[in-house]
């Protein structure tokens, strides 16, 4: 890839499920936690997470909506370093019934044992602004 463009980063994240997603804690102090994108990786800026509305991750996106997601890609059989890649942007609570069942996954069902349906169940939208790309031979940033 010589100029990476964002088809190119929604290819990556087709191969990884989990990320690492960063918030602001209530000191202001960084708080991290591994988090599946639930094979819904059509990547086109936003990512989608499912979660409980009572976590420390959700009252962080409540007082301050910036976070950082960041992915690992394995490194290639042949040993080169797989991509790092950087999503940061804005992310949002929904609440809606028809955005639960359009993200659902089977999968899903392993932690909310009642479905799209699950009792305090809240989906985290993370609208992309900038992507930060390395591959050990290239790197770069998208502005989205």
């Amino acid at each position: 890839m010589s100029e990476t463009l964002l088809a190119d980063i929604a290819r990556k994240l087709k191969k990884i499920d989990f990320c690492m997603m960063s918030t602001h804690g209530v000191s202001g102090a960084i708080t991290n936690r591994p988090m599946s994108n639930n094979g819904d990786v059509e990547y086109d800026g936003d990512s989608w997470f499912f979660s409980f509305t009572d976590t420390k991750k959700v009252a962080d996106i409540g007082r301050d909506a910036h976070v950082t997601l960041s992915f690992t890609e394995p490194p290639s059989l042949l040993g080169k370093p797989g991509m790092f890649i950087s999503i940061e942007g804005g992310a949002s609570l929904i609440r809606d019934m028809a955005q639960f069942e359009k993200h659902w996954v089977p999968d899903l069902d392993r932690w909310f044992t009642q479905g799209a349906e699950t009792p305090g169940l809240v989906l985290i939208k993370v609208q992309g602004k900038r992507v930060q790309y390395w591959d050990g031979e290239e790197n770069g940033t998208i502005h989205l």
